[in-house]
């Protein structure tokens, strides 16, 4: 009953806070997270454990809740690539992605190895989370900001190609000991090809699929993003609809009243803080914070000086920061890799940190368009749905 109601207490939180937020012009996304790293925090530690006494192990316990946030996964990517993954890659995308994806896995690599002294896939893993774009939250920011519609889409095809670069030698490197965490994602993302071959043709005969999929490879602990980007490659390859299964306006509603404030508490309880800040390494800190940040600014600044070498420098340096957005998909993937004991609380809690700071940083420095070629797409391009 405790639990069920500290859940129900989180929920309203992140209403409150979004309420609270848009009275002040932030965005949702941006009113969340704040909810997430400054209030969850201390209530946890200060009210809940005290007088509930309930942790954070407890809280997570519930085999429903690992259901709703495989589902919950699922639906914030369902929702963000069915809009933006009907992509023809580019070349301006792909000189994006390239050094804003390298620069800040190396440097991870380097960081995980010399400094962290961490094993050869914990390394890699750690790369990874250097070189991280969250599609979802960069999508929301964009969207919130009134950003053109085609840079939208082409910062996101950029932002899809690091990500699939990620979580596929995630994939790659776990499969040296375990084929199958990438054998059984790569099969079900043909599944569209099985039913186009059946005569199949009603959209969510494709969607429904998608959904179940992905909530059942999250809970087996295989790699769902792999499978849900490839899966809707393959709609996009067979010129197949994605059809969402409910109607927009309750889909939304689901998405920034269930969902985003699920993933974000379940990875702040992934925190144990009072171990945690025990003799905590603050240079490790220090570290984790400032390096992946710089690393992926500066990759992202040489990838869009490469794409088009006559942008403004201010073009440059707010698309950089906006790059540089880590939010979700990080989180998800820091749980993922604490789950399997692939890194420990303290680089959780300091990648956990840096991914928050990462993606508040646009708005401290207020990253809006400002005129100039840019915003003469404004009104180029297909339409973007608003979240």
């Amino acid at each position: 009953m405790l639990i069920a109601a500290f859940w129900l207490l989180v929920l309203l939180l992140f209403l409150g806070a979004t309420a609270l937020g848009r009275c002040f012009g932030l965005a949702g996304i941006i009113s969340q997270l704040l909810l997430a790293a400054f209030i969850l925090p201390p209530l946890l530690l200060l009210w809940v454990e005290p007088n509930w006494h309930l942790s954070a192990s407890q809280l997570l316990a519930p085999r429903a809740l690992e259901l709703a946030y495989g589902l919950s996964f699922a639906l914030l990517l369902g929702y963000i690539l069915s809009d933006v993954v009907d992509l023809q890659i580019s070349a301006q995308s792909l000189k994006i992605a390239l050094p804003s994806f390298a620069m800040p896995f190396f440097c991870g690599l380097a960081c995980a190895w010399w400094l962290l002294d961490q094993a050869w896939l914990s390394a890699v893993a750690i790369g990874l989370l250097f070189s991280i774009t969250a599609i979802p939250v960069l999508y929301l920011y964009l969207q919130s900001i009134g950003y053109p519609a085609a840079r939208i889409r082409t910062l996101l095809h950029a932002a899809i190609l690091m990500d699939v670069a990620c979580w596929s030698l995630f994939a790659l490197a776990q499969s040296s000991s375990q084929p199958q965490n990438l054998l059984w994602p790569l099969l079900a993302a043909a599944l569209p090809l099985a039913l186009r071959l059946l005569g199949l043709r009603q959209p969510l005969c494709y969607s429904l699929p998608f959904f179940v999929l992905m909530a059942a490879l999250h809970l087996l602990e295989l790699n769902a993003l792999v499978f849900g980007i490839l899966y809707m490659l393959c709609l996009a390859l067979l010129r197949q609809p994605f059809r969402l299964p409910l109607p927009g306006p309750l889909w939304q509603r689901l998405q920034n009243h269930l969902a985003i404030p699920l993933i974000l508490t379940c990875g702040v309880l992934e925190v144990q803080f009072r171990s945690v800040l025990q003799d905590y390494s603050w240079l490790h800190l220090l570290v984790l914070l400032a390096l992946p940040v710089a690393s992926k600014i500066g990759g992202s600044w040489l990838g869009l000086h490469w794409a088009d070498r006559e942008a403004a420098a201010g073009v440059k340096w707010r698309e950089s920061l906006l790059l540089n957005i880590r939010g979700l998909t990080e989180i998800m993937f820091l749980n993922l890799l604490l789950q399997q004991d692939l890194i420990d609380s303290a680089v959780y809690f300091s990648l956990l940190l840096m991914s928050l700071f990462s993606t508040l940083l646009p708005v401290v420095l207020r990253s809006r368009p400002t005129g100039g070629a840019h915003s003469v797409e404004a009104n180029a391009g297909h339409g973007v749905r608003e979240p």
